[in-house]
């Protein structure tokens, strides 16, 4: 048998320990495996920024539309529902219809917060008709109120002119039957709502030949509620 030498040994030993060499493909393709995974990291993080982005913009714009939605709601809320109507007879309640006639109904509050109704006197009433208070001596019209909704002219409604006139030409009208003729010259804007007693007590008084009262029946002030 053949000898070997120490030598030879040795060489093969080294040969056995020394490490292979990493092919060009085995390199490309882990290399092509770490893109990939930086590609995958990189998509799905724009993705989650873009949708965050979206869903944030969404929630400001609901966040929006709901103020918005509060302010309109809170305006609508402060514009007064009811006038207290407090005559020499008693105490009238009046339901102001905000979205029938709108634009009365903002004079009316106007004209209330400047006490305009203040000392006004019922000039004429008419039984199983109307009562009137204003000055029905101002015919200076200039156009009709905007209304919505026109309403009839059934017992104890509250309204006015037709026609625009100044500060001191806004009548008050208070019906005591359904009167259908009306509706060519009044327009209404409330409802008695209580004190119907008032009205009756005031339509009972005595009137001369133009149905003025004899004894004066007057409106000491008004205030505006937003409920009752």
């Amino acid at each position: 048998m053949a000898r070997i030498k120490p030598q030879a040994l040795l060489q093969q030993s080294k040969k056995k320990k020394a490490p292979s060499k990493i092919s060009a493909t085995t390199f490309m393709f882990c290399g092509l495996i770490v893109v990939l995974a930086l590609f995958f990291l990189y998509s799905t993080y724009t993705h989650r920024s873009i949708r965050s982005s979206i869903q944030r913009s969404n929630t400001d714009s609901e966040l929006e539309l709901q103020d918005d939605h509060g302010l309109m709601d809170l305006r609508k809320s402060d514009i007064p529902g009811y006038a207290i109507f407090t005559t020499s007879k008693g105490p009238i309640t009046v339901e102001l219809f905000k979205d029938s006639s709108p634009e009365i109904v903002d004079k009316f509050i106007e004209l209330c917060q400047k006490e305009h109704f203040k000392g006004m006197h019922f000039l004429r009433v008419i039984k199983h008709y109307v009562i009137q208070a204003g000055n029905t001596d101002n015919l200076g019209n200039t156009e009709d109120w905007t209304v919505k909704v026109s309403l009839k002219h059934e017992a104890f409604m509250v309204g006015t002119s037709k026609g625009k006139r100044d500060d001191k030409g806004f009548d008050l009208f208070i019906t005591t039957a359904p009167i259908p003729d009306l509706s060519e010259k009044l327009v209404v804007f409330g409802r008695v709502v209580k004190g119907e007693d008032v009205v009756q007590e005031i339509e009972e008084v005595d009137t001369d030949e133009h149905y003025q009262p004899k004894s004066q029946i007057g409106i000491i002030g008004v205030t505006l509620k937003q409920k009752v």
